[in-house]
């Protein structure tokens, strides 16, 4: 009996470590449009408002690329994402929804 309550504990603990050490997701961003991409917002699926801006104080210029690293120890995979671009560039902001734990790359195009 003893056995078989110190396996189930030691099967809980394993579990809340392996969800309390989410990994950092990451990903390159390329910019493929002719318009700088200003800003750019990730939130979980599910969450009603966007998250800081990705770039802080960056921009992605046409035909760059960028490595992102998304780390705010959510364990959750499904991310939208929202593009905007610079003022008078004609380009609409963007949104998509991705998979970002099997995305290694992601190409914003006009």
């Amino acid at each position: 009996m003893k056995c078989k309550i110190a396996l189930t504990a030691l099967a809980l603990l394993a579990a809340t470590t392996s969800a309390a050490s989410a990994e950092d997701l990451v990903f390159q961003l390329k910019n493929k449009t002719k318009a700088v991409l200003t800003n750019f917002y990730t939130s979980p699926v599910g969450v009603d408002q966007w998250e800081d801006d990705v770039f802080g104080r960056q921009v992605l210029n046409p035909g760059e690329s960028m490595e992102i690293t998304i780390a705010d120890g959510r364990d959750v995979c499904k991310y939208d994402m929202r593009f905007e671009f610079e003022e008078g560039s004609g380009l609409d902001t963007t949104e998509d929804t991705q998979d970002l734990c099997e995305l290694g790359e992601y190409s914003i195009h006009e």
